[in-house]
Formats: C-alpha cells, sequence, structure tokens
C-alpha cells in the first residue's frame, strides 16, 4: 500500500478536487493507540490498488490542527482512529475504531 501523507491543511483542497476523479481514503491514525495500530494494519493487509481509491495518511499527533479542519470541512465529527472515504469533494463513508475494514470501504465504493 502506498500511503500519500497528509501534512498540510492546504492538501485539503486538493483531496477534494481530485475526489471528483476517484475516490480518496483519509485515514487519521494515533501513533501511540493500540487499536489505531490495529485498525492501520488490518487495512493495509487488505487492501486492493485496483478499487481506485487514492489513500492519505494523517498523524493525529503530528497534525492534529488538520484532523479539526477535516471535521470542518467534511461534517464529520473527529474520532482516532477513523477513516473517511472522499468522492466528488464530500464524505460519502466513515468509520472509526474497529469498525473500520476494507470490506466496508468496498462496500461505501
Amino acid at each position: 500500500m502506498n500511503w500519500n501523507k497528509l501534512t498540510s491543511d492546504a492538501q485539503l483542497a486538493d483531496i477534494k478536487e481530485e475526489s471528483a476523479q476517484h475516490p480518496v481514503l483519509i485515514f487519521k491514525h494515533s501513533t501511540t493507540c493500540s487499536i489505531s495500530a490495529m485498525a492501520l494494519s488490518r487495512m493495509e493487509r487488505n487492501w486492493n490498488e485496483q478499487l481506485g481509491v487514492k489513500p492519505y495518511y494523517l498523524d493525529l499527533l503530528a497534525n492534529r490542527p488538520i484532523s479539526n479542519k477535516i471535521e470542518h470541512e467534511f461534517g464529520v465529527e473527529h474520532e482516532s482512529p477513523q477513516v473517511l472515504l472522499i468522492r466528488n469533494g464530500q464524505c460519502v463513508y466513515d468509520a472509526s475504531h474497529m469498525a473500520i475494514s476494507f470490506a466496508g470501504l468496498q462496500q461505501a465504493i
């Protein structure tokens, strides 16, 4: 799996624009949380590039203000870990904690 690092809130405009061409996934990860590590590992083990989704990885401890901006931009209350699927500039699917799964993402697409 080839993550794109989300390190600037300016990237959110690019993500919205990209999402008109193909779905975009944002994975909000807490590097000190075992549940977050497990959800990340499950996502990476099951990932399939043929799905056509561009994945972004947000390190919450290093970039918490970006998470706040995501909450505002997409109207999804912050949780950690959390995934958001963005299509046409809108969040069309989100899941957190143990509900994060590649199968759930596939169904949303």
